[in-house]
């Protein structure tokens, strides 16, 4: 997983020391080598046990809070809260993280772990979109903060994943206002997602949709512009082939045919 090995890699852990979790009782406070205390923590967070990893840096935190060890532990504290899906405490830690060291070399790491955090919590269309607006936002951050970094890479990669759920999130409202028979209303989903989701896989049905609707409202010309631009710029889709044979009916036969192939394909397995 790349946050895990970019964690481990970018803050040079080497865990060489204990290997069980602490009980309660053993966190009482008694000063310790802070190296011993960082090495318990990280050889704990190798070994999955997160909130024993926690405990470990938290009092790395409060037996050495000016140390470079501190520093360290706050990231690995709010990796270990992600790891555990504790996603608002590593967020929440994340941010203390960049309050206190807006300049160090590490804070893309805390930007980058806030996104993912946010990306983790997306759900599905049907639900309510807040933390994918989260998402959205928070990897554009790191994309503008750190273009040349190795996260602003893999935040691109998310950001593509983020901008499909939202632009799924308006077909999936879109489709439900014309099963209402609110087609304007559908009509203005659908724009919104060709306006503003139209690098994602769901543009081809954003604009099959729009054709539909307008030639339910007797809007021809509206039809045929969008009918237009489905088949120049996805002249071998689904959704334009059925825009095609929808168009021609009506006597609005477009200029650019569906390609060939995609002909022989929908034949073959049948369309409905």
């Amino acid at each position: 997983m790349f946050l895990a090995f970019t964690a481990v890699a970018a803050l040079g852990l080497s865990a060489c020391a204990g290997r069980h979790a602490p009980k309660k009782q053993d966190m009482a406070y008694q000063e310790r080598p802070v190296e011993l205390l960082y090495a318990t923590g990280a050889t704990n967070l190798d070994q999955h046990q997160w909130t024993a990893a926690i405990r470990y840096f938290d009092e790395v935190e409060r037996q050495h809070p000016y140390s470079e060890w501190s520093r360290r532990s706050i990231l690995m504290t709010a990796f270990a809260h992600y790891e555990a899906h504790q996603y608002d405490d590593a967020i929440a830690t994340a941010d203390r993280f960049i309050s206190l060291y807006p300049g160090n070399p590490s804070t893309v790491y805390a930007f980058y772990l806030k996104a993912v955090c946010y990306f983790e919590e997306i759900n599905d269309v049907g639900r309510d979109q807040a933390a994918t607006e989260q998402a959205l936002a928070a990897l554009r951050e790191v994309m503008k903060r750190y273009p040349q970094s190795e996260y602003a890479v893999d935040a691109r990669v998310k950001l593509d994943l983020v901008q499909d759920q939202l632009g799924g999130k308006e077909m999936a409202i879109g489709r439900w206002y014309l099963r209402q028979g609110n087609t304007l209303a559908a009509i203005g989903r659908f724009k919104t997602v060709i306006d503003r989701y139209q690098t994602t896989s769901h543009a081809p049905e954003a604009l099959y949709r729009l054709v539909t609707a307008y030639l339910s409202l007797g809007l021809t010309d509206e039809a045929k512009r969008d009918g237009a631009v489905l088949g120049y710029n996805y002249p071998g889709d689904r959704w334009y082939y059925d825009a095609y044979t929808l168009l021609t009916a009506k006597g609005l036969k477009p200029m650019i045919p569906p390609k060939e192939k995609r002909h022989v394909v929908l034949n073959q397995i049948g369309h409905g």
